[in-house]
């Protein structure tokens, strides 16, 4: 049996670097503060190389297991928090795994043309699919933005619905509006919005929704935990002031354990927060990852909110219909037409 050596990283130093952190204030202040840009390091290292890896998924999925293996152990005996409440933390748990595991299946990839395995010999399509030759032989494009593959051209023909499509050298096919090809995965994809290293997959119209679902999930059930575990271990104080101030924290090891498990929390939500804020302003804005990026690099996006969200105008029709097509997205299989398989 092969096993995967990325995912044995974090299922031995997250335990071993927790508790080196519960040891002292400044142990936990050098581990939490130097652990955040290691990930960030890694995630760089990988994306500049082009690698799939497991790391980010193993990474995730044994913090919410540590966690809640921590607060049963250390928190739940204290006796001050119900088992109403323990109830309520693990069915979000229990949620936000089964969105999880949906946001996981087929995104929408775009079918594999018989004999893609030798594009050398691939015929083309015919001229009126593609308007002309030098419509695919003209300037290739260097799209390598999130996932975007390299050489790709832009056809010159509309399609009857009157909405432009892309020939992709990669997967020798003509590909729908919005569809991308992801480079780590080695597939196009339907309403491409990124490639997620937390999920090892990426994000499309197939799964957009349930990736969604799994963010909220996450937020509500990490906020609730974190209250419930700063109301144990500092008694009497609200939890956004026990945060930053918890004069008990580290009057006893099972008491530091859960405190700085409770910041390890903390600094994780607030990434995963922001990456939901992210992902709503551009459903509100009809406007994918993948798209905000290719407008940045082409400067034909207009910046809102301080640069929060990037809007292409393009297939923006105002919040609510935006909102209204993107809980639509997957209700119905997509129809292809016999020029998109080539």
């Amino acid at each position: 049996v092969k096993i995967n050596v990325s995912l044995v990283p974090p299922l031995v130093l997250l335990p071993v670097l927790l508790h080196v952190a519960a040891l002292h204030f400044l142990l936990g202040l050098l581990v939490l503060t130097s652990l955040p840009v290691v990930v960030l390091w890694y995630y760089y290292l990988t994306h500049r190389r082009k690698e799939r890896t497991l790391f980010f998924l193993s990474l995730g999925l044994f913090s919410l297991g540590y966690m809640y293996y921590v607060f049963l152990q250390e928190v739940v005996p204290r006796g001050h928090v119900q088992h109403s409440q323990v109830v309520a933390l693990t069915c979000g748990l229990i949620l936000m795994l089964a969105a999880l595991s949906r946001a996981k299946k087929d995104p929408g990839y775009l079918p594999i043309p018989a004999g893609n395995e030798k594009p050398s010999h691939q015929v083309l399509p015919n001229r009126s699919v593609r308007g002309s030759s030098s419509g695919l032989h003209g300037a290739a494009s260097s799209r390598a933005v999130n996932g975007e593959a390299k050489g790709y051209t832009r056809m010159a023909a509309d399609e009857p619905e009157g909405v432009k499509k892309d020939w992709c050298t990669k997967c020798q096919l003509v590909r729908p509006a919005r569809a991308g090809h992801c480079r780590l995965c080695g597939r196009g994809v339907r309403r491409l919005d990124h490639h997620c290293v937390w999920i090892n997959s990426c994000v499309g119209e197939q799964n957009h929704q349930a990736f969604i679902l799994a963010l909220s999930f996450f937020m509500l059930t990490s906020v609730y935990g974190i209250m419930l575990t700063l109301h144990t271990v500092c008694r009497g104080q609200s939890p956004f002031v026990a945060l930053f101030y918890c004069p008990g924290a580290y009057s006893d090891y099972s008491s530091a354990l859960s405190f700085t498990c409770v910041w390890y929390c903390a600094i994780v939500t607030a990434g995963m927060g922001y990456i939901l804020l992210i992902q709503l302003l551009n459903i509100s804005y009809n406007v994918t990852e993948r798209e905000a990026r290719l407008a940045l690099r082409d400067n034909t996006g207009r910046r809102l909110l301080g640069g929060l969200v990037i809007d292409t105008g393009q297939y923006n029709r105002g919040f609510l219909c935006n909102w209204g097509h993107f809980l639509s997205l997957g209700s119905s299989p997509p129809q292809r037409s016999a020029e998109d398989i080539v």
